[in-house]
C-alpha cells in the first residue's frame, strides 16, 4: 500500500514547516497522525529519525498521534514501534480516546506522554451528564497516570471553561481557531504575542482571547 510512503512524506513536509519556524524563532511543535501500517514497520522509527537529521529538528518538536485502533490491531508489535519512537524523546500522543476499544491494561503499557479525548464526548458534556461524567474521569484518570489530557472539539467558550474547571490540560477546537496554512498561523502568533494559554480564573470571566501568558500548572493551553 501508499500510506507508508504517504506518512513518510507527510512527516517530511511537517518536518521542513518546522524547521522553517524555527529559522523564525518560534519554538512550535508540529503533530502527524500514522497508520496502523506505520506501528508494524520495524523500519518506521529509523526513518523517522532520518528526517529529524536532515531537518535539525529536535525530537521533542515531533507529536506522532495514534489512535486507539491502529494499536490494537497488533498491540505487542504497536508498543515495540512506540517504545523505539519514545526512546528517541518524540512525544506520543493517544488520538480520539474513547472512540475505540482499548482498555485500561493496554494503556498503562503504551509510552504514550498524552491522551486527545474524542471530541464526541467534549462537544456534548453540557447537555449531557454521561459525557461529562467521561470527561472527567478520563482526565482524572489520564493525571493518575501521569499524561496530559487535550481536548478535542471545543467549540464554545462555555466549554472552554467547563474543561478548565475540570482541569484539563489543552483545548483544541473552532473556539481558538479554525485550521489555518503554515502562513497564517505564524500571523496568529504573532498578533496573540506568542500567548496560548489563559489562567483558570481568567476563564471563569473572559474569553480567549483576552489571555495571559503560559506561566504555570493552572493555566489551560490551546492547539
Amino acid at each position: 500500500g501508499l500510506i507508508g510512503p504517504l506518512t513518510l512524506a507527510v512527516l517530511d513536509q511537517a518536518l521542513e514547516q518546522c524547521r522553517s519556524w524555527m529559522d523564525q524563532r518560534l519554538d512550535l511543535c508540529v503533530a502527524v497522525n500514522l497508520a496502523r501500517r506505520n506501528l508494524l514497520d520495524p523500519a518506521f522509527p529509523e526513518e523517522v529519525a532520518h528526517l529529524l537529521t536532515k531537518w535539525g529538528v529536535s525530537a521533542h518538536l515531533l507529536d506522532l498521534e495514534i489512535t486507539e485502533s491502529s494499536i490494537m490491531s497488533d498491540p505487542g508489535r504497536a508498543a515495540d514501534c512506540l517504545t523505539k519512537l519514545s526512546a528517541m524523546r518524540i512525544t506520543l500522543s493517544l488520538d480520539d480516546f474513547g472512540a475505540g476499544y482499548s482498555s485500561l491494561a493496554h494503556l498503562k503499557r503504551l509510552p504514550v506522554a498524552e491522551i486527545k479525548i474524542d471530541k464526541s464526548f467534549v462537544i456534548n458534556m453540557r447537555r449531557d451528564d454521561n459525557d461529562k461524567v467521561i470527561v472527567h474521569s478520563t482526565i482524572d484518570l489520564a493525571h493518575n497516570l501521569g499524561l496530559k489530557v487535550t481536548a478535542e472539539g471545543v467549540e464554545s467558550l462555555e466549554l472552554w471553561r467547563e474543561l478548565s474547571h475540570l482541569r484539563c490540560d489543552v483545548a483544541q477546537g473552532f473556539y481558538m481557531s479554525p485550521p489555518v496554512p503554515p502562513g497564517q498561523l505564524t500571523s496568529w502568533i504573532k498578533e496573540r504575542n506568542g500567548v496560548f494559554a489563559i489562567s483558570r480564573e481568567a476563564a471563569v470571566a473572559a474569553p480567549y482571547p483576552d489571555a495571559t501568558r503560559r506561566s504555570s500548572p493552572d493555566e489551560m493551553s490551546v492547539r
